[in-house]
């Protein structure tokens, strides 16, 4: 399995990375963007919990829209470190300056960055990685001594519907697109219910103290803007593998414009322990 194989929320914008037509890379800003906007809050609560300040050391995994970064940066001052890795790292260039170092790095093929950190943090990567056990061993290796881990993953089959009231024919249209989505990711080996394991995932490799919680949007903004992003990237694959019309795309499209749907997106699953 490729690590774009298990993305269902990130899978389109992973394959418009590799692509260099303007329209995917422009598509693929606006899903992280997005995905930022429904996120974040939830994320920076839960690095609060964790207890973060300064002087830290972070490993953060996964660039994404570069948000995440500048909130630790800020967070840990100049006495502090964030380190920030992924395949891909463009887009966090403006803010690649102390106390922020970017470096691509592999976390299913490489070996953790050395020195220790107290807080290792993770937002999606492990969706597409194969071996996800092994994935998190690696993290909880490169924490110091009570250092804290955070791992955050989507769940899409908690939640299958993109309108979960569905009450009239857009909202149908809606979940029959977004159903054909998942079989897309289906039909290549993806595992759709990788979220809901975490907690036992951080168990499993000695962490204590472990919890978790979940963030399930609905009828946000930016849960629009996702759902709009994330069918203009997957259009192609879509009407290709005959299992939606373009027609059914443009209509969908302007459903969404319009307002008239209580869009929803996959529940992300947060969990979090203590190196002892």
């Amino acid at each position: 399995m490729t690590r774009s194989d298990g993305y269902l929320l990130e899978h389109q914008q992973t394959e418009a990375h590799q692509q260099t037509g303007a329209h995917q890379q422009t598509g693929a800003a606006e899903h992280l963007d997005a995905f930022a906007d429904l996120f974040d809050p939830t994320t920076f609560r839960n690095l609060e919990a964790v207890g973060v300040g300064a002087g830290w050391r972070c490993w953060e995994i996964g660039a994404g829209a570069g948000s995440v970064v500048s909130w630790l940066a800020k967070k840990v001052g100049p006495t502090g470190k964030v380190l920030v890795t992924g395949a891909d790292t463009t887009r966090l260039a403006p803010a690649a300056r102390p106390p922020v170092e970017a470096r691509i790095h592999d976390i299913e093929a490489e070996e953790p960055p050395t020195g220790g950190f107290d807080l290792v943090h993770a937002r999606l990567p492990l969706l597409g990685v194969a071996d996800r056990e092994r994935a998190v061993r690696s993290m909880v290796s490169a924490l110091r001594p009570r250092g804290r881990l955070l791992v955050e993953d989507t769940d899409p089959a908690l939640q299958p519907l993109a309108c979960p009231d569905e009450y009239g024919p857009e909202q149908r249209l809606a979940n029959r697109l977004r159903q054909s989505l998942r079989k897309l990711l289906d039909d290549r080996g993806a595992d759709l219910a990788h979220g809901r394991a975490l907690p036992r995932l951080l168990r499993e490799t000695g962490l204590s103290e472990v919890r978790a919680d979940a963030c399930f949007p609905i009828a946000a903004p930016a849960c629009a803007a996702l759902e709009s992003a994330t069918v203009r990237l997957a259009r192609d694959r879509l009407v290709t593998a005959g299992i939606a019309t373009a027609q059914d795309i443009d209509r969908h499209l302007a459903n969404v414009a319009a307002g008239i749907l209580d869009l929803a997106t996959a529940p992300m699953i947060s969990a979090w322990g203590r190196k002892p």
